[in-house]
């Protein structure tokens, strides 16, 4: 009975997300609550289940709202524009050096864990470069979403958070673990965006040479006034300082990672806006997206928990134990990490780390293969298709901006990301960190 209502909560919970039919926070607080009461169990009971998970997810969630509303801020006062101009010059008209370059501003714009704002700070910027050049907007396209599948490894990226809730740790401990095979990833990209510039130059691009400066004037005729009335350009040297030491201090794990985003939070509007009014205006139009997500994340303590200790989840792992032939048990989390790509494309976000992850957790332990092994395989595909999935929204902002169909931009992408999730996960077994 126990293992029916789990699954039942889990495809219901798929269904509707996949058909956008309700929020994520509405399902992760009603699901459970239904679910626990057709078990039998009383409120008092569901109650305990809910508020014990809810225990396990409030850190990340507070990690997260000062995470989004720093990085929301650094992006106001435009941190990297500067840094990110230069490039763009440097560059001039060669293919090889726009891509590389694409790939840098896709890893530096994505430090926010914004999917949004990493599409909005990169492809404006660069689709005019890509025009006067002959560069196929695909090629933009994929670079920004290898870029962003690989940064998202950040402790307070989306998948990386929820990952860390599911396992009830730090997500700053989890991300310490997944730095060699980000560093991986990076450099993956950087060489993906090598191939494709030479690619493209193959194919005749890279023609024109007044390309650089009309593209320029374009990106800047279409800043809007009250985008550049927030920048500010002479403490560009201050805020790279800054978000530089919260990397650092992240790394080396010297103070709780919420601290570190609430201190640096004071001193970046502190120091970049004077006023009350001014610093109170940042936080504000930060706080819908913060509150949403952080929301969720409390939500999702409360599916969590009623999964766990209502013993739901344990029934559920011997049904499934059943079907799984016992030569493939020991491997599950290598499969699952191999599936990676195509399931959280499928999937989404919520039903991949929410429904998904803690089953397979479950089923694996039975192998002798502990929680963070399968997570650690499944957390890299997943970010990985962050940006050909139709079911995240800024998927469908970058094809806007681009004018690009979205079969042709899962068509031309697929098998390039699908090929650097599968180096990130064979880098990750030969440095130990994953186990076979």
């Amino acid at each position: 009975m126990l293992s029916l209502i789990g699954f039942a909560m889990i495809a219901i919970m798929m269904y509707v997300l996949l058909k956008g039919k309700a929020s994520p926070l509405i399902l992760f607080i009603g699901l459970p609550a239904i679910g626990g009461l057709l078990a039998g169990f009383s409120p008092s009971q569901i109650g305990e289940f809910a508020m014990a998970g809810i225990e396990k997810t409030s850190g990340n969630a507070v990690l997260f709202i000062f995470s989004i509303t720093y990085f929301g801020v650094m992006n106001d006062v435009g941190m990297f524009d500067v840094l990110i101009d230069k490039l763009v010059k440097k560059a001039g008209n060669s293919v090889v050096a726009i891509t590389v370059v694409t790939a840098i501003i896709g890893i530096l714009g994505h430090l926010d864990g914004s999917a949004a704002s990493t599409v909005l700070i990169t492809v404006p910027a660069m689709l005019p470069i890509y025009k006067k050049l002959n560069i196929r907007p695909n090629v933009l396209l994929l670079i920004v979403a290898s870029a962003m599948g690989v940064m998202n490894l950040l402790p307070w990226g989306g998948p990386t958070v929820r990952t860390a809730v599911v396992l009830g740790m730090d997500a700053n401990i989890l991300w310490k673990t997944l730095i060699p095979i980000q560093i991986i990833g990076v450099i993956t990209t950087i060489g993906l965006a090598i191939i494709l510039g030479l690619r493209e130059s193959k194919r005749g691009a890279g023609i024109s040479s007044d390309s650089k400066d009309v593209a320029m004037s374009q990106v800047a005729a279409t800043v809007d006034e009250k985008v550049a009335a927030l920048k500010r350009p002479n403490l560009a040297w201050f805020n790279i300082l800054l978000t530089t030491i919260v990397i650092g201090i992240l790394v080396v794990d010297a103070i709780p990672a919420t601290l570190v985003f609430m201190l640096a939070l004071c001193a970046a509007l502190v120091v970049n806006f004077k006023t009350v009014k001014e610093q109170e205006g940042r936080i504000k139009a930060h706080a819908a997206s913060a509150l949403l997500v952080s929301a969720t994340m409390l939500a999702s303590g409360v599916f969590v928990g009623v999964l766990n200790d209502s013993g739901m989840l344990t029934a559920m792992s011997e049904a499934v134990l059943g079907l799984i032939p016992a030569s493939a048990g020991p491997l599950i989390h290598l499969i699952m990490g191999v599936f990676a790509l195509p399931l959280g494309m499928i999937l989404g976000t919520d039903a991949y780390f929410y429904g998904l992850l803690p089953l397979v957790i479950k089923v694996a332990e039975t192998y002798g293969i502990t929680a963070i092994n399968v997570a650690l395989t499944m957390i890299i595909g997943k970010n990985v298709a962050l940006l050909i999935s139709p079911l995240v929204p800024p998927t469908f902002l970058a094809l806007g901006l681009a004018d690009i169909d979205i079969k042709e931009h899962i068509k031309f992408c697929f098998g390039w990301l699908y090929a650097i999730s599968l180096i990130m996960l064979v880098c990750g077994v030969i440095f130990g960190i994953i186990a076979i």
